[in-house]
């Protein structure tokens, strides 16, 4: 099976995430997209996340219905912080029927050549690139990035936590299931629906 890894605090998870995991499942290049719910990333600071576990589960109760996209906690184990290539090469080693290429935003190009072993990645694995708003034009090229043709989401999970903390609604912006597990669980900060 052909697996393209979305990478992501998913801080939580909305509506520019899943669409585009659902673009990239349907296109030619992968067969099925697996959510990388990652503990802490090298560039976010853990302060501003909720726990992991909340995270996966909002990723769980968004994508349920969707056979084409599944969620992993493959990072929950791993050391910290998470280092792409190191997952990627655990997972490949884990799972030697199946192939993987990392999917990332446009806007990531621009400094994607300061990941840890880039070179590796993009030679063994390859990128799925969809594109982002006021994305600055890329200054790496390889023959295993390929560009997805996806819609252009301007929504980041900052801005849906700046709602929260001001007590507004978030509908619309994550799916109702998401909503749930924020109210319920007293994510980021209790709020009316």
């Amino acid at each position: 099976m052909r697996v393209g890894l979305f990478f992501g605090s998913f801080n939580p998870i909305h509506i520019g995430h899943l669409a585009i995991a659902n673009v990239m499942a349907q296109s030619d290049a992968i067969d099925q997209v697996w959510f990388v719910v990652s503990p802490q990333s090298p560039f976010k600071k853990i302060k501003d996340l909720a726990h992991e576990f909340d995270r996966y589960d909002m990723v769980e109760a968004a994508i349920y219905d969707n056979p084409l996209l599944r969620v992993t906690d493959i990072e929950f184990s791993m050391p910290k912080p998470s280092y792409t290539v190191d997952t990627l090469a655990y997972l490949a080693d884990k799972y030697p029927n199946h192939t993987f290429t990392l999917i990332i935003g446009e806007d990531n190009l621009t400094h994607f050549n300061k990941w840890k072993n880039y070179k590796v990645i993009l030679d063994e694995y390859g990128l799925l690139v969809y594109p982002r708003p006021h994305a600055k034009p890329a200054t790496i090229s390889h023959t295993n990035i390929k560009k997805i043709e996806a819609p252009i989401f301007d929504i980041s999970a900052t801005f849906i936590r700046n709602l929260l903390q001001k007590n507004k609604s978030i509908k619309y912006l994550v799916p109702d299931a998401v909503i749930t597990l924020i109210t319920t669980r007293k994510l980021y900060v209790y709020y009316k629906r």
